[in-house]
């Protein structure tokens, strides 16, 4: 099968997800483009254009399946290269930007309408969780009502018939043993790995912290993750505040020293208001972290009550109060040597996932056979 992969906002997760795709399947001829995650407004809206007229040799080749992350302007690509338009077509949603926060005072439109023509002009739309495909819905329900007239009836519902939900499959990386030498001790080690921006609650996580060490448990925290130009002032009060509870600090670039960092913690948290997936909790899990995460977005659907605490996503105080009483309890666990097993994500790995992926691959190519 020759298949197109498009991803026009490459960011870390959706080029290991294209990557995974292209080593879990290597009898298909995969031809693959993806652009850098910058300037976002115009990759979003103008990456149709930068391919339609920069690549279309590679574009006008005779494909039988193309897939493309729900950030490819899909429907002026395939009306810029009509060859595209008779090949079936897979549009993968890592997110949806109908429930992306933006802090702008006049956010812009164009890139939910990105998202909604694109899903429109598939064959097939995938999720990555069940809370992305219900939030994209909503979304689209509440965008389309606010239009003043002509809007035609039932496109929820059609998008909702054409899709299905597959997570992001963690690769067998993770799950490789014997990377740590000696067994995990105290102090409790707990791992924060997220963006460093608002929607990722650096706030509650800083005072879920201080109520810790206030308490006098003796605990690591390494706050990593990718960082921007600009980012919330919370984090340099953190590290000045916290002084030597702070483990490892900022980006970790190589994956073995990620990987290394995850399998000798103990417990990954997740302070998040705003996560479709949480592919970074769920590596941490798989590198055998405990999960601590708000019961709220998609943790649901993927960790037992056991490892959610209550969500109160506006009383950051109540929450912080919540998260520092399950750490205390699991950092006595620690001392004792009882803490329990991370859950097993095995069903999220590539090889459990894999036949699902293609199944969908095949069910979409045979449309073009008929």
């Amino acid at each position: 099968m020759h298949i197109l992969l498009l991803s026009a906002y490459d960011t870390r997760s959706h080029r290991r997800w294209r990557e995974g795709l292209v080593a879990v399947f290597p009898d298909h001829d995969w031809t693959v483009l993806a652009l850098p995650p910058r300037h976002f407004l115009w990759r979003v809206r103008g990456n149709s254009l930068t391919w339609a007229f920069g690549e279309r040799e590679r574009l006008t080749q005779p494909y039988d399946l193309v897939i493309a992350t729900s950030m490819t302007d899909l429907s002026a690509l395939r009306g810029m290269v009509p060859s595209l338009a008779t090949v079936p077509t897979l549009v993968y949603c890592h997110e949806n930007q109908f429930a992306y926060p933006d802090r702008r005072a006049n956010p812009c439109s164009e890139p939910k309408v990105v998202n909604l023509y694109s899903v429109l002009s598939a064959d097939r739309v995938i999720f990555n969780s069940e809370f992305n495909r219900q939030t994209f819905l909503d979304g689209v329900q509440a965008f389309l009502s606010k239009m003043p007239d002509r809007v035609p009836p039932g496109i929820p519902e059609t998008i909702r018939e054409q899709s299905a939900v597959l997570p992001v499959p963690l690769g067998a990386y993770w799950f490789e043993q014997g990377v740590v030498a000696t067994p995990k001790k105290s102090p409790l080690t707990i791992v924060w790995n997220h963006r460093w921006e608002y929607d990722k609650g650096p706030d509650r996580l800083f005072a879920a912290m201080m109520k810790l060490r206030h308490a006098g448990v003796d605990f690591r925290v390494h706050v990593i993750g990718q960082q921007f130009r600009v980012q919330p002032p919370v984090f340099s009060g953190m590290r000045a505040q916290l002084g030597d509870c702070i483990g490892s600090w900022g980006m970790v670039e190589a994956d073995a020293d990620y990987r290394r960092l995850l399998c000798e913690s103990h417990v990954v948290l997740s302070t998040a208001l705003h996560e479709f997936q949480g592919l970074a909790v769920q590596e941490a899990v798989a590198c055998g972290c405990i999960p601590l995460v708000p019961d709220r977005l998609a943790y649901p659907e993927y960790f037992d009550r056991e490892f959610r605490y209550p969500s109160c996503p506006e009383e950051p105080e109540t929450e912080a109060a919540t998260i520092a009483g399950r750490l205390l309890g699991l950092a006595e666990l620690c001392r004792a040597g009882d803490l329990p097993a991370a859950p097993d994500l095995n069903k999220l790995s590539w090889s459990g996932l894999q036949s699902a992926y293609a199944g969908e691959f095949n069910t979409l190519a045979g449309l073009q056979a008929v």
